[in-house]
């Protein structure tokens, strides 16, 4: 076999041609034909079968994934159950609407109780977040060092949730802009704070908060 015979074939006379020149056309033929079935049957169908082998990987995943949320499932309602009952504790240190008046008399009494002398003791705004409400209270209360501290101790051991925020504590003689004790323990001691007291939202007040909310998304969709 020559090259002049590919040069000088007669593809109307296809049958006469040499054995070896028609056995290289054909193989030419099937290579062809081997590469257009690859490029338009067999690359999609290899590109599907990716695909379905990553959505079967996936699928696998989340059904393990669900039977781990199943066996374990008993467990996770114990542990709901337990934050339920932590929350619920929680909740009932936060009075009721009808109980702060009491709360306010009791952190008077704390005071009172350790023989400091009230200055100022004034409920502010209550200020409302997802289910309690926070009141601040501003005291000013004159009293020694040691009893200014048993207060505040006094406070903390409450059976009611109430801190003492933004503290400042300094001399009578330098509140009144004489000159300071040597010892902060010498003389009577000033003590400013922000008494912050909470309460859980009744029912109503839940609704009224909702209702709300609803009427202030709706207004800004529009």
């Amino acid at each position: 076999m020559k090259l002049e015979d590919f040069n000088n074939i007669d593809f109307k006379n296809a049958g006469s041609l040499p054995l070896p020149v028609k056995a290289v056309l054909l193989g030419a033929l099937f290579l062809l034909i081997l590469g257009l079935g690859y490029y338009f049957l067999w690359s999609p169908a290899l590109d599907s079968l990716e695909q379905a082998k990553a959505k079967e990987q996936e699928l696998r995943q989340v059904f393990l994934d669900k039977k781990s949320q199943a066996i374990n499932l008993e467990g996770y309602r114990q542990q709901m159950v337990e934050i339920e009952k932590t929350f619920g504790a929680l909740l009932k240190q936060l009075p009721d609407k009808s109980q702060m008046d009491g709360l306010l008399t009791d952190i008077n009494q704390a005071g009172l109780g350790r023989g400091l002398e009230f200055e100022l003791f004034k409920p502010g705004q209550e200020t409302q977040a997802e289910f309690y409400a926070e009141m601040p209270i501003a005291i000013k209360v004159l009293g020694s060092y040691h009893d200014l501290g048993a207060f505040a101790t006094d406070i903390s051991k409450l059976s009611r949730i109430v801190t003492l925020n933004d503290l400042f504590i300094s001399s009578v003689s330098n509140a009144e802009g004489k000159p300071p004790s040597m010892k902060a323990t010498d003389g009577p001691l000033v003590m400013e704070a922000i008494a912050k007291t909470y309460r859980y939202l009744d029912n109503d007040e839940m609704a009224a908060k909702k209702n709300a909310e609803r009427a202030l998304n709706k207004g800004g969709g529009k």
